[in-house]
């Protein structure tokens, strides 16, 4: 079991989409799988949107099937949805949100955009480099902190409501070399199992 494995969300839904999420969470996280997120939308009529990603980060299109016929039944025997919807089953992108403490450690270096619930420094609207974090919340260098601003700012988890990474050539870059990286200890990983 990874250290990652079953750390829970620090955002999750409100309404119809919390209670979809109490409906699959368990049946992912049996698979090996984790939650990022939820959202029931009025796209291509009505969309439930499922993201989610292995305990590595990483996340597949056989991965989202696999997920994807996991929860199926689990959703029709539950039945939450009241209407006729479309299922889609994604990872989180790279401009991925931010839903875990161990997130913000992942990506520190890289540019975030985040809300706070509450007033942080007069403000609850931040974006900047994730200088630093640790179990209470991370550290925003601001990108363009106003006049009389301190530079870098500190958020604890229990003010977010919202975070999301902003897509820049360095992130797609460590993105790309994190899946290779997993791919490998995967491939590495079946390769012993094997023998």
């Amino acid at each position: 079991m990874t250290e990652h494995e079953n750390e829970p969300r620090l955002i999750v839904e409100t309404g119809l989409d919390r209670r979809v999420a109490e409906i699959i969470e368990p049946t992912i996280e049996q698979i090996g799988y984790r939650l990022v997120r939820v959202r029931l939308s009025a796209q291509n009529g009505m969309t439930l949107q499922i993201m989610c990603e292995r305990n590595d980060g990483t996340m597949t299109v056989e991965d989202c099937e696999a997920v994807s016929m996991a929860i199926s039944p689990v959703l029709d025997v539950e039945d939450p949805v009241d209407k006729a919807y479309h299922l889609e089953v994604s990872s989180p992108g790279i401009d991925r949100p931010m839903v875990r403490r161990s997130d913000f450690s992942r990506w520190q270096g890289h540019l975030v955009k985040c809300e706070t619930s509450i007033l942080i420094d007069g403000r609850k609207r931040f974006r900047g480099k994730i200088a630093s974090a640790d179990a209470d919340g991370f550290t925003v260098e601001r990108d363009q902190p106003a006049y009389g601003e301190e530079p870098t700012v500190a958020i604890p988890f229990s003010a977010l409501a919202e975070a999301k990474l902003i897509l820049t050539d360095d992130l797609i870059r460590d993105a790309l070399r994190a899946d290779k990286a997993a791919k490998a200890q995967a491939a590495n990983q079946n390769d012993e199992d094997v023998e």
